[in-house]
């Protein structure tokens, strides 16, 4: 059997476990080994082909793995910014608990509000200062 025919046996391999596992970066490996099968079919030394394979390999699992990183910052950065959305809104607060919670609706539903410590909380109007979870912190207008 070539080194070639070894390297796209490889790559079939590693597809198939691609597909099995659903691991996008054994998609990855499988490049760089389709680029050492393509060395060999140049007429490239085992060692060549080894060397090209890991490195395209690695530099294309590298670059995704990078990728990954940079959507999951924007997506982050886009969180962000619908939480900036609500900074800064009123909300009308009736009464406090015991707790320091207060009951108030905001975009069509009932949220838990917290009042900003060391701040004696009254009811009236409130701006949101933060999110908190799934809790508004509030101060007094």
């Amino acid at each position: 059997m070539s080194n070639a025919t070894f390297w796209w046996l490889l790559v079939g391999a590693m597809v198939a476990l691609e597909l099995f596992t659903g691991t996008f970066y054994l998609l990855m490996l499988a490049i760089g080994m389709a680029v050492a099968a393509l060395a060999a079919h140049a007429g490239l030394g085992l060692t060549g082909q080894l060397l090209l394979g890991a490195v395209v390999g690695s530099a294309a699992v590298i670059g995704w793995h990078v990728k990954k990183r940079q959507e999951a910052k924007a997506q982050s950065a886009d969180e962000q910014s619908e939480v900036r959305l609500d900074v800064g809104e009123t909300v009308h607060v009736e009464q406090w608990l015991a707790d320091g919670t207060a009951q108030v609706h905001y975009r069509g539903a009932k949220w838990d509000a917290i009042h900003r410590p060391g701040v004696s909380p009254g009811p009236g109007q409130h701006r949101v200062a933060e999110l908190v979870g799934n809790r508004l912190l509030v101060e007094k207008i």
